[in-house]
């Protein structure tokens, strides 16, 4: 599906549901694609196959997420 800028701005109901049912859109300005939106599941298979994706998983000293910033801020004086 393609689209303009002022279709986005005044049909954004519409285009949304485009890309819910999994239809690509592009966003076209003055003629020209400008943008593309995309269905939000496809967008989280790319990143889960991504290899940097949960990189720190492994790390153990990140387990209290709380305590690990506290420990970091503790050496700072203000």
């Amino acid at each position: 599906m393609q689209a303009t800028s002022k279709d986005l701005r005044f049909h954004t109901k519409k285009i949304l549901d485009a890309a819910r049912r999994g239809e690509e859109v592009v966003i076209t300005f003055h003629g020209k694609p400008y943008a593309r939106i995309v269905p939000l599941d496809e967008q989280v298979k790319k990143n889960k196959q991504n290899e940097f994706c949960g990189m720190w998983k492994d790390r153990t000293d990140m387990n209290d997420v709380e305590g690990y910033v506290r420990k970091l801020r503790k050496g700072r004086s203000f």
